[in-house]
């Protein structure tokens, strides 16, 4: 489980390897990733955009960027939690995704909370010694 809290938004990822959904043999391997926003502020905050970066074993970086998550721009009072689980395939057997959510304080403040960087691996990850 990863975790990170910045404008007093907790955000904790937990990734979870979908070895019903992959298939090695075709280069394709997904992973789920189940995400809880917690506002441990004094203000009521809206999540209004999302931000991806997710890295391949080899390098390659796509971005994801939109509206809201799974649909929904959740409203978030001071002591309220969202959770939502999403997820992300892969031509490799690793990687790794960060990202950033927007937020939108009551007051009108837009700010970014920052979305702790997270390791998807699979067990057909070689494993090396540096």
């Amino acid at each position: 489980m990863y975790a990170q809290t910045s404008h007093d938004i907790q955000i904790t990822v937990e990734p979870t390897y979908l070895d019903h959904q992959s298939d090695p043999d075709e280069a394709r391997f997904v992973w789920s990733y189940s995400v809880r926003i917690e506002n441990q502020g004094a203000d009521t905050v809206q999540l209004l955009r999302r931000y991806w970066r997710i890295t391949d074993a080899r390098g390659n970086i796509r971005e994801v960027r939109g509206n809201g998550v799974i649909g929904e721009q959740p409203v978030l009072e001071p002591g309220e939690s969202f959770e939502y689980t999403s997820g992300t395939p892969l031509s490799t057997p690793s990687g790794i995704m960060v990202g950033t959510y927007e937020m939108e304080s009551t007051s009108g403040r837009t700010f970014d909370v920052e979305i702790p960087a997270f390791s998807l691996d699979s067990p057909h990850q070689e494993n090396q010694i540096n």
